[in-house]
Order: C-alpha cells, then sequence, then structure tokens
C-alpha cells in the first residue's frame, strides 16, 4: 500500500496560479511511484475566482480536495485547517504560486525516510528579487525572534516543509488562536533539516503580503514567543523611576542653597516628551500583550468552512 502525503495549500486570490500549481504537484507525484498524493486547497476568503478553479480541480482529480471558508481568516488559519484535515502518514504546507517548488518533494521525502530527522524545511539562501530594505527587516527580525525566544527559525525560513504525523499532531496540539506557525514549528522541537535552495519568483499574480503587513505579522510572532518586551518596559518604569527620584533630590537641594532657579519652560517640555513617550511605549506593549490574552480567552474558532468537496469536513475548527 502506498503511502500517504497530504499537501496543504493555502490560497488567497491565486486563479492564475492554482492550475499551474496543480500540474507542477502532479509531475512530481508522477516520480514517486510509491506514495499517493492528497492536495487539500483551502481557500481563505478569495474575492477572485480561486474558489470556482478549486471546484473544476476537485471535479476532475479525485486528489483534490477543497475547503472554502466563510471570509478571510488570515493565512495561520488556512493552514491550522489544512493539518486538522490531513491525513497522510507525511504532510507538506506550500504556497500555490510555486515560490515553494514541488520538485524538491522527492529529495525531502529521501531525506525523511533516512530516519535522522522529523521534518524538512526550505529555507531561502537568496533574496533575489525583493527589495533591500525589506530582505534587511526580514534578517533583523529572525535575528531578533532567536535572542529573545525559544523559538528555532532560521534566516530565509519558508513555511514550506515536509513533516512526519507525529509533527503533524503535535502542531494541532497548540490551539492558540493567534497563531505564528514559523514560531510553533520551532518551538515543538523535533529534528528538522533545514534545505537551502534559491529563491523563486511567483509564477502568476501578484504578492498578498506588503511590508506593513510583514512587520504586523512580526510583532505578533515576537508576542506570541517571548515576554523579553514586557521586561524591557519593565526596566523603563524602573529606570525612569530612579530617574525621577534623582530630579527631586536635584532640584530640593538646588531649592535649599540657591533659592528658586529660572524656570525653563523648553527643558521642562522635553523632559514631560520623553517621559510621557516611554509610558505610551511601555502601555502600547502592555496592551498587545493584554490583546492578545483577550483574543485567547475568547475561544473563538480558528477558522469556519462555507463550501467543502468532503463530507468528513469539520466545519468549525
Amino acid at each position: 500500500m502506498k503511502d500517504l502525503i497530504s499537501i496543504i495549500v493555502p490560497c488567497y486570490n491565486e486563479e492564475e496560479s492554482l492550475r499551474l500549481f496543480h500540474e507542477a504537484v502532479k509531475k512530481t507525484e508522477a516520480k514517486l511511484p510509491d506514495y499517493s498524493f492528497e492536495i487539500l486547497l483551502v481557500n481563505d476568503g478569495s474575492k477572485d475566482r480561486t474558489l470556482e478553479v478549486m471546484r473544476e480541480l476537485a471535479h476532475q482529480d479525485p486528489e483534490v480536495s477543497y475547503f472554502s471558508f466563510s471570509r478571510n481568516f488570515g493565512k495561520e488559519a488556512a493552514m491550522y485547517a489544512g493539518f486538522c484535515h490531513a491525513r497522510g502518514k507525511y504532510a507538506a504546507v506550500m504556497d500555490a504560486d510555486l515560490q515553494d517548488p514541488p520538485d524538491l518533494l522527492p529529495e525531502m521525502l529521501e531525506i525523511l525516510e533516512s530516519g535522522e530527522y522529523d521534518s524538512v524545511a526550505a529555507r531561502r539562501v537568496s533574496r533575489a528579487g525583493e527589495p533591500p530594505v525589506r530582505s534587511w527587516f526580514a534578517r533583523r527580525f529572525y535575528s531578533l525572534i532567536n535572542s529573545i525566544s525559544e523559538a528555532d527559525i532560521v534566516d530565509g525560513a519558508r513555511d514550506f516543509r515536509l513533516m512526519k504525523r507525529e509533527m503533524v499532531d503535535a502542531i494541532l496540539a497548540m490551539g492558540e488562536s493567534n497563531r505564528f506557525s514559523k514560531g510553533i514549528f520551532g518551538w515543538i522541537g523535533f529534528r528538522t533539516y533545514w534545505m537551502p535552495y534559491e529563491n523563486v519568483e511567483r509564477v502568476a499574480g501578484k504578492t498578498k503580503w506588503n511590508f506593513w503587513g510583514l512587520f504586523g505579522y512580526a510583532i505578533d510572532g515576537i508576542v506570541n514567543f517571548s515576554h523579553v518586551p514586557l521586561d524591557i518596559a519593565s526596566w523603563f518604569g524602573i529606570l525612569m523611576t530612579m530617574v525621577s527620584f534623582l530630579a527631586i533630590a536635584f532640584i530640593v537641594i538646588r531649592k535649599l542653597l540657591f533659592g528658586d532657579p529660572v524656570a525653563g519652560w523648553a527643558s521642562t517640555a522635553c523632559i514631560i516628551t520623553f517621559i510621557g513617550g516611554i509610558q505610551l511605549l511601555c502601555l502600547g506593549i502592555i496592551g498587545k500583550y493584554l490583546a492578545t490574552v483577550y483574543l485567547e480567552v475568547k475561544k473563538r474558532p480558528h477558522y469556519i468552512i462555507s463550501e467543502s468537496s468532503r463530507e468528513d469536513v469539520k466545519k468549525v475548527g
């Protein structure tokens, strides 16, 4: 009996690339006669014809299943839905734009079958075609999150990876609502081989990520896997309290020795602005963590599926 590989594909406005992706995956499957594929297409509230293309592919190919969300829940929710419905001995997460080359799967499988690793993750060794500013911030993010958290994320890491069933079950056990999969993959452990590959441009369509979207995603990752920002806010508070006591002592001594000094509005305004800015920064950090806790305690579902080609689908998860 052939081992089953589940291919999880989050999709948002990918009507132009889906058929090309399906064709590439089928070519790769033909090179693996000892394995069979199930292709799980997750429509994350697309506004184009992505759902119609998914219906056509599911009708043409019995190995294709699709799940369509009731609205846009985000890529993290789409990946989680794929993991919930994956039935394979192995599971892979891939983008539909072919920036995650399917022809790497045979080599990934060979590494997993050796028994030395539990997952094989793709890592870009170059950022050709990416804006320099975005590349610089990306490298700083990977360096920062690895230094302040337990998440093991290498520079250039993609969501594209092939993993064993045991790792999929561990991911599903991480049930938090505010998900950051790159951090989850690293936090749960398991032996991971990082496979280097050259950056590949999108085969069709436009990227859905802009600088501010990636910046917000990075902030979520730091908040989810590190409490260091809260520590920084606390140290800021302690530092400014000490500075305030020193300032009060200086003012009192100066008053006793020299009488009333001439008040300077400029220096006073600068001090008030500086301290006020630090206070707002610390409140913002605390507020971000409180917002994350608030979302978690409501225990809302990660996604809601409005349509699927499978009968065993879990509509809410």
